[in-house]
């Protein structure tokens, strides 16, 4: 199962992530992603996601494929 890893601290809370697709990307009360380590269920639109993930500017996120 794949997931999306965050670097804690990279996050400026652009939210281009949460843009693209709010129905898996959380955010906190400040904007900012609210998870360190997500699933992607196997249901889930993974190209979608990855979109979600280079879309952001500080390199904050990555999406780990089935490791």
């Amino acid at each position: 199962m794949a997931k999306v890893i965050i670097t804690p601290g990279r996050c400026q809370g652009h939210a281009r992530c949460y843009a693209l697709v709010p129905d898996f990307f959380e955010l906190d009360d400040e904007g900012y992603i609210d998870f360190t380590e997500k699933k992607v269920p196997d249901d889930a639109n993974r190209q979608l996601i990855r979109r979600g993930v280079n879309a952001c500017p500080e390199r904050a996120l990555r999406l780990a494929e089935d490791e």
